[in-house]
């Protein structure tokens, strides 16, 4: 069945590029005209809105940093007048300051005219069902698809985080046709629906739309295979937008769409800041082309991945995204990356796809153990065999040497939302 597209997305390529740049001259001057630290910054590398007379002259514009944000808590980086704020979102703060964004009415109209593209995009058509498992209030993941399942003409599930064993229950009961959920936290259904003797495969949903973490290929045929259904990826971040960002699209599942009519992206060198060229894998950089509350430009997301041509549609894609470059363990010298152990992992047999990872120090040196669960079936004397394996594959393939723990099934602690991969226990004293 051929896919369903609105306007933008049936403009050619020379068409959304003249588009992109009407936008992004206009997002430059509001920006300047309109907020203090753009104003400041553009003066500061001696430029003006007006310089940028095509997409590549945005690479002369400054970087905007999350510090940035946070540095301008809570209003400094909005556009608007506070009375025009129609709604507020912000980041947890765990790790600082929260991020927060602001939303005009025309603003909030945008996001949810993206995140429905992107649930029609995955398979969603109006009068489905969307169960939407992401958690709502300040986090951008339960409201943003609330509002663009909305949108499309659905029906909204609002379940939000939590309570597990009832999530399962609204599933059986309410029978939606589509799951809006961190990847994670799928896991921990699957795991409850199992607990419950309900075989995941029998249930009425037939996409599962997972964002707000880095997940793996072989993550994506471990839900499939257990469930039944199809599971594609969502991107967004709450400073750029929220969910919605950029789709992957059903039909291919080969990266996601990016959404370049509201979203311009680059990838650039993460030490150098250079910008790299289509193909190359780098840091994912953005621009809003269409936000009136709160603009920003060439904002650094720290997501790794590349930008590959359109496929099913004409925007770009951009490849799953491989980690975070603040995700990133340095381990005697060797780069490493949560994902490359969760493909490790989901390929030995025997092993749930729950596992973290433990930084300690021996002496002088960093040390790392792989904690990872057993599934319920497994027996105990495959466990030292099931450790060698994942100890090899690391140390052929990555090029370190770690220790692994298979523990028993439910002892890693579950995550309702975004779940923490990595554990530093360096700087903690015996």
């Amino acid at each position: 069945m051929a896919p369903l597209l609105d306007e933008a997305e049936r403009l050619s390529r020379p068409e959304l590029e003249a588009l992109q740049l009407d936008r992004l001259r206009a997002c430059l001057r509001h920006a300047y005209d309109n907020v203090g630290f753009y104003r400041k910054a553009f003066d500061d590398a001696g430029l003006r809105p007006e310089d940028c007379a095509s997409l590549a002259d945005l690479a002369r514009f400054p970087f905007t940093a999350k510090s940035d944000l946070r540095d301008h808590y809570p209003f400094g980086m909005f556009a608007v007048p506070e009375s025009d704020i129609r709604r507020i979102h912000a980041s947890s703060g765990t790790t600082g300051r929260p991020t927060v964004v602001g939303y005009t009415q025309r603003d909030l109209d945008t996001w949810a005219d993206v995140v429905a593209r992107s649930i029609r995009a995955a398979g969603g058509r109006p009068g489905h069902k969307v169960h939407v498992a992401y958690g709502y209030g300040l986090f951008t993941g339960g409201l943003g698809a609330h509002y663009g399942a909305e949108r499309l003409g659905c029906t909204v599930i609002p379940a939000s985080g939590g309570m597990t064993a009832r999530q399962v229950q609204l599933i059986q009961d309410f029978r939606p046709e589509i799951i809006m959920v961190t990847p994670s936290y799928m896991l921990t259904l699957l795991d409850e629906f199992e607990r419950q003797g309900v075989d995941p495969r029998t249930t009425s949903l037939k996409v599962g739309i997972f964002g707000a973490e880095p997940w793996t290929q072989e993550m994506r045929r471990e839900i499939e295979e257990r469930f039944a259904i199809d599971a594609v990826d969502i991107y967004g971040l709450s400073e750029v937008m929220g969910p919605g960002v950029a789709q992957e699209c059903v039909e291919t599942k080969d990266g996601l769409h990016i959404w370049e009519d509201h979203f311009y992206p680059e990838v650039v060198d993460p030490v150098t800041g250079e910008v790299l060229p289509d193909g190359e894998r780098g840091e994912l950089v953005f621009t809003s082309l269409t936000k009136e509350a709160m603009p920003v430009i060439r904002y650094r997301t720290r997501d790794l991945t590349r930008l590959l041509p359109g496929t099913a549609r004409v925007f770009r894609r951009m490849e799953k995204v491989t980690g975070r470059s603040d995700d990133l363990v340095i381990l005697r010298g060797v780069n490493l990356f949560p994902t490359q152990i969760e493909e490790i992992v989901l390929r030995t047999p025997g092993l749930a796809p729950h596992f973290q990872l433990r930084l300690t120090r021996q002496g002088r040196l960093d040390a790392l153990t792989v904690r990872v669960e057993a599934r319920a079936d497994m027996a105990r004397e495959q466990r030292d065999a099931a450790a060698r394996s994942i100890v090899t594959a690391v140390k052929d393939g990555i090029g370190v040497s770690v220790d692994v723990e298979v523990v028993d099934p439910e002892t890693i602690e579950r995550s309702v939302g975004k779940f923490k991969r990595i554990v530093d226990l360096r700087e903690q004293k015996d």
